[in-house]
């Protein structure tokens, strides 16, 4: 018989069987490793879903806040935020329960809390039950490095009223209760509202959030316009021209003899007045006569009356000089001042006596000279008449140095010849074009079209010209018919052109202070017609990175990208006319851009307006910018409601029929240039 000790040490010594006891014990660690394993996985989907339901809910919960307050319309975007949580996260989604979220809002931020309990299925065997999951989430409205540049359709008829389709052309240039101006401010003060998180004076319906302002490149522009757009003065002098051409009038002059001076003639007395000043005073007797034997005795014995004249001759008075014929007269008045003395008697017949009894009165005598001067001549040229023709005047006086400008000019435009004051709103005419309708592509000498393209100094085909209505002239021939033709006449002929100039453009700038938006835009004028290419050619030139303001335009202040957005708004179609002073001239006269040949029809102008719009649009595209087109208003023919869809960027185009809906529309297109991104 074995005894224990060496059954002890036989079994020590036999390892048969030790895989499968290893193996047992094995068991334990692996199955936790294997539960572990699939709870952790559980609760990490659980974590992972949550997360995005609540990035959806807080995302839900700042664009339904748009501008305005959290609990504006009774709390709808915390509604909006815990619905999207919602529709996100299935409460049961593997094996949670009791899941709940909160969100609440600080200065324009949405933070959200979202929780949910799960049981682990492997891990409770070794003590772990319940697992709590939370997470957090923020959302904020970010707007991208942008620029922003109105084009505003300032034309007479958005003084009309913003309903109702009765023809309105300017509304006598008064401002309707409900023009469609005022809702144009009420819609950009909004705008601006949204995008730059500051109150304007508008009641756009909440506040933006305290605290929200926006810290990124933020800047907007304006280009109102009409017939023309005023923004010469904020261009370099270098960019205007030095000498520009008018339809205007240069005086013409003849040789002739004229009298330059006279030779002065001798004085001589032409006449003399005399007249009392004062009056007499009383009679005495100076003297008495006796043994005289009757009355005529004694007017025998009466002195004559007479005057005592010899004082000087006083100062120089009332001189006078008129011509007759070549000659040369002067008239002046001398006064001496002397004494009438007035001699009467007295007889007394009783005592055979008579008395001389005198008096006496102040009396002027007024002499009249005169002097008759010869002429002397010299050969001078002297006026004849006007020609009214295309004349090149140097408008560099307008210049004052840098960007600074003067307002007026003295051009020989004046009564025969002479300089005379014209003023200088801002307005200009466009530098060289090309006659033509096919603009696919812009032809490359249509520097007016090429909104990159930089002047060079000293070459006036790519600069522009200062717009002087006040140097222009129609002309026509002696039956009143307009002519090309080069018109002499010594009359003034009357002006039968029109001219308007927009309000002051703007460019791209910082608007910190909301007082400062809020008066550009109020003082906006409506008056004109409707030339949309000229607005949209200068939107686009003061907003593309590169040409006339490229070093302003190209990047941020710490050289970040920028995205561009042109906002086009217009009440109405083309509407032109061959008598306006326009940026190309008087159309009838200039024919920049139509036949020179034949006076242009309006129906020509039309074609060009519109032709030369759509190729701006797509060279607006072209540069990357957005472009967003609005029309406003009943006044748009559906052929002008089909140049505005294709000038506008794809899904980028809005009709709006009255104010209200041209707010909306501003506050959609800046909602879509803001962006939602989460902070967390």
């Amino acid at each position: 018989m074995k005894t224990a000790k060496s059954f002890l040490q036989e079994l020590r010594s036999n390892t048969a069987g030790n895989t499968l006891a290893m193996a047992g014990m094995a068991l334990f660690p692996l199955a936790a490793m294997i539960g572990g394993g699939v709870d952790v996985s559980r609760i990490y989907l659980v974590q992972t879903r949550l997360q995005q339901a609540c990035d959806a809910g807080a995302l839900a919960g700042r664009r339904q806040m748009g501008s305005g307050n959290w609990t504006a319309n009774g709390n709808a975007a915390n509604t909006a935020a815990n619905n999207m949580f919602k529709a996100n996260f299935d409460t049961d989604a593997f094996g949670s329960y009791n899941g709940s979220s909160s969100f609440s809002e600080n200065a324009g931020t949405v933070t959200g809390v979202a929780s949910v309990k799960i049981d682990m299925a492997v891990m409770q065997m070794f003590g772990y039950g319940t697992k709590n999951v939370s997470v957090e989430c923020d959302a904020s409205m970010s707007i991208p490095n942008t620029d922003v540049m109105f084009v505003l359709d300032t034309t007479g008829s958005m003084n009309c009223p913003d309903t109702g389709t009765s023809y309105c052309s300017n509304n006598n240039n008064n401002e309707a209760s409900n023009a469609r101006i005022r809702g144009l401010r009420s819609a950009v003060k909004c705008f601006y509202e949204t995008l730059a998180k500051r109150n304007s004076s508008e009641d756009c319906g909440s506040t933006p959030a305290a605290g929200s302002e926006n810290t990124a490149h933020l800047r907007f522009g304006f280009m109102p316009y009409s017939t023309n757009v005023n923004v010469g003065k904020l261009l370099p002098n270098d960019y205007l021209a030095d000498n520009w051409t008018y339809q205007s009038r240069k005086a013409v002059t003849r040789l002739e003899n004229v009298i330059v001076d006279y030779t002065a003639g001798t004085p001589y007395l032409y006449g003399t007045n005399y007249y009392y000043d004062g009056n007499w005073s009383n009679t005495s007797t100076v003297d008495t006569h006796y043994n005289v034997r009757n009355s005529s005795a004694c007017y025998d014995l009466q002195p004559e009356d007479y005057d005592d004249m010899s004082g000087s001759e006083g100062a120089k008075y009332n001189e006078y000089t008129w011509t007759s014929g070549d000659q040369q007269i002067t008239r002046w008045y001398r006064d001496i001042n002397g004494t009438r003395y007035d001699y009467s008697t007295s007889y007394n017949s009783g005592r055979d006596r008579c008395r001389i009894q005198r008096r006496t009165r102040d009396i002027v005598e007024q002499r009249e000279y005169r002097q008759v001067n010869t002429p002397v001549y010299e050969q001078q040229q002297v006026f004849s008449h006007y020609d009214y023709e295309p004349v090149t005047f140097d408008v560099s006086g307008l210049k004052a140095g840098g960007s600074l400008w003067n307002n007026s000019i003295d051009l020989p435009v004046g009564n025969q010849g002479l300089d005379t004051g014209v003023r200088w709103d801002g307005c200009i005419e466009e530098r060289q074009t090309v006659r033509t309708t096919n603009f696919s592509p812009i032809p490359t000498a249509a520097y007016d079209l090429n909104i990159n393209l930089v002047p060079t100094i000293g070459d006036p085909a790519t600069q522009w010209g200062p717009l002087l209505d006040e140097a222009v002239w129609d002309r026509y021939d002696s039956n009143g018919y307009r002519t090309t033709s080069t018109v002499s006449t010594s009359n003034d002929l009357r002006k039968y052109f029109s001219y308007t100039c927009a309000s002051e453009a703007r460019k791209l700038q910082r608007w910190d202070n909301p007082t400062d938006f809020d008066s550009y835009l109020d003082n906006l004028d409506a008056i004109g017609s409707t030339y949309h290419d000229i607005g949209l050619i200068w939107g686009a030139r003061f907003l593309t990175p590169v040409g006339i303001f490229g070093s302003e335009n190209a990047a941020t202040e710490t050289g970040g990208a920028i995205d561009r957005h042109l906002i086009f708004m217009t009440d109405g179609d083309t509407t032109t006319s061959s008598t306006q002073y326009t940026s190309y001239g008087v159309e009838w006269y200039d024919r920049r851009r139509t036949s020179s040949s034949s006076s242009p029809s309006d129906n020509d102008l039309e074609t060009q307006v519109n032709s030369r719009f759509l190729a701006m649009c797509s060279a607006i595209k072209n540069q990357n910018i957005t472009l967003w087109v609005v029309s406003f208003g009943n006044g748009v023919s559906s052929s002008s409601i089909t140049n505005l869809q294709n000038c506008a960027t794809s899904g980028k185009f809005y009709n709006a029929s009255n104010s209200a809906e041209l707010l909306n529309n501003f506050r959609s297109i800046a909602s879509d240039i803001s962006q939602l991104r989460l902070t967390n």
